[in-house]
């Protein structure tokens, strides 16, 4: 029977006491290094039958063809030629991103009430790997869109600071139907203030479920795997990092991401989950597999604004 407790005269059940016949209300678990992986919500993938993705390009030229135009005709002989092929295109291979997750079948027994062990283990072992292709699709050093961006397409900060201009030059480099600018939330609050500054707020819009800020018309998706002086969550106020600006879809001749279709075990896009069985300790362990890549097909489907400064702010009067 609870302990009563005596407070003025009055006699009542023990907090405590009643405490122990209460059910809990639970959450569950809660994973703080999770973010909403935008980037792979917003770019447009396409599936690989053996996990090898040759781009074939058109050897690039001011003229390629030489035609005959005119409603005279001044000749009656019309100009023949081709187009001509890369002869050695690039291939892009699925990488993979792969753990093992083990969870003992004592506990899957007696503690899947009221969320199952294995499903919640498992979801967040998913979760950590769709973290990492975020990242491996911006930074690896294979395919990753920073270290792919042509020459031609890579501008500077006019004053450090990101501001609508540099936006603007951005955009002058994929001006053919541009989808989404990339950036770090301190980058984007960088833009934000100077956009203040100026007396120019930038709209918003909604795509993919999310709500974003928009220059041009065109979103500013938020990602912290643009890193910040090499970190996702810098401590200093300063730092530098990029903003890219990416045209996506293999029909735009933009960039796509890649991943291996009709996976034996699939969970869902480019990943499978195998059971692996269970051992003499009753440890039952599943493997889980990512495969992943990116590719931009043309040049001028990419662009980025380097060494942009996040720590500028103002006093507005």
């Amino acid at each position: 029977m609870g302990k009563e407790t005596e407070t003025n005269g009055i006699h009542a059940l023990g907090v405590r006491a009643a405490y122990n016949l209460a059910n809990v209300t639970k959450t569950r678990p809660q994973y703080g290094a999770l973010t909403p992986k935008w980037l792979t919500k917003v770019l447009e993938f396409k599936g690989l039958e053996t996990g090898i993705f040759r781009v074939n390009k058109v050897v690039e030229g001011e003229t390629p063809l030489d035609i005959l135009c005119s409603q005279t005709k001044k000749s009656d002989i019309i100009p023949d030629g081709y187009v001509d092929y890369e002869t050695e295109p690039r291939e892009y291979r699925l990488n993979s991103i792969s753990t093992i997750i083990n969870v003992n079948t004592a506990v899957e027994d007696v503690y899947s009430s009221p969320y199952d062990q294995v499903q919640e283990q498992l979801g967040l072992a998913i979760e950590s790997l769709r973290e990492r292709q975020e990242s491996q699709l911006i930074n690896n050093d294979d395919y990753g869109l920073l270290k792919n961006v042509a020459d031609t397409q890579r501008i500077q900060t006019r004053s450090g600071a990101p501001t609508p201009d540099d936006l603007d030059e951005l955009i002058s480099k994929v001006w053919k139907e541009p989808s989404f600018f990339l950036a770090h939330p301190r980058a984007i609050a960088a833009f934000e203030r100077e956009c203040t500054k100026r007396g120019v707020p930038p709209v918003t819009v909604n795509i993919a479920g999310g709500t974003f800020i928009a220059w041009r018309g065109i979103p500013l998706i938020p990602t912290d795997k643009l890193l910040v002086d090499g970190l996702k969550n810098p401590k200093s106020q300063s730092g530098k990092t990029n903003i890219l600006l990416i045209r996506t879809g293999e029909a735009k001749r933009g960039v796509v991401g890649l991943y291996q279709a009709g996976l034996k075990n699939e969970h869902s896009r480019g990943l499978s989950v195998r059971f692996r069985g269970i051992d003499d300790k009753g440890v039952a362990s599943y493997l889980l597999s990512l495969y992943c890549s990116a590719a931009i097909l043309a040049d001028d489907a990419i662009a980025v604004l380097e060494d942009v400064e996040v720590g500028e702010y103002y006093d507005y009067d």
